[in-house]
């Protein structure tokens, strides 16, 4: 399984064209709010998507629940979860839906850990990073019982490549 997740693109579609462009091999594409484009926006088309706090188009919603191979997958931007404080509340509501995974924005921090088996990735922002000078998305693949989460570069140069491997 091979996931494209980005976020926090505030209005440039042409980013989102790019990073899918150079991306085609991926079972699903996941958004995790803060496009600012409209909910049927073309280069959304077949995007998992939800609606983030500068979102006007009230057709997104707040949160998105689906399955690829068997993998359960949580999707939320996060302001209405609080991430930029914590990541209690999201834990707690993927733990609720009892997902596997559980994509998210708001903060435009680029990162990933494995907390009580299920895996949470921000994919940082295409737009504005914080923390990091680099705009960026994420490749999350899962197989064998590890995760592998990959952030790029808009450009699509790496900056990182994390494993995280489940517990029994």
């Amino acid at each position: 399984m091979r996931l494209l997740v980005m976020s926090d693109t505030h209005g440039d579609a042409e980013v989102i064209k790019r990073v899918r462009e150079a991306n085609p091999q991926v079972d699903a594409i996941v958004h995790c709010g803060d496009s600012e484009l409209s909910y049927d926006h073309p280069y959304l088309d077949g995007v998992k998507k939800v609606r983030g706090n500068c979102d006007r188009d009230d057709r997104f919603p707040n949160e998105e629940l689906f399955e690829v191979d068997g993998v359960k997958i949580f999707v939320a931007h996060g302001h209405l979860l609080n991430v930029k404080s914590t990541i209690m509340n999201l834990l707690y509501r993927t733990k609720e839906v009892e997902a596997d995974v559980a994509f998210f924005g708001h903060s435009h921090v680029l990162g990933a850990e494995l907390v009580d088996n299920i895996l949470f990735v921000n994919p940082g922002s295409l737009l504005k990073p914080r923390a990091i000078t680099e705009k960026s998305y994420v490749i999350v693949e899962f197989s064998n019982q590890t995760w592998t989460v990959t952030g790029y570069t808009d450009k699509g140069e790496e900056i990182f490549t994390n494993h995280y491997a489940l517990s029994k």
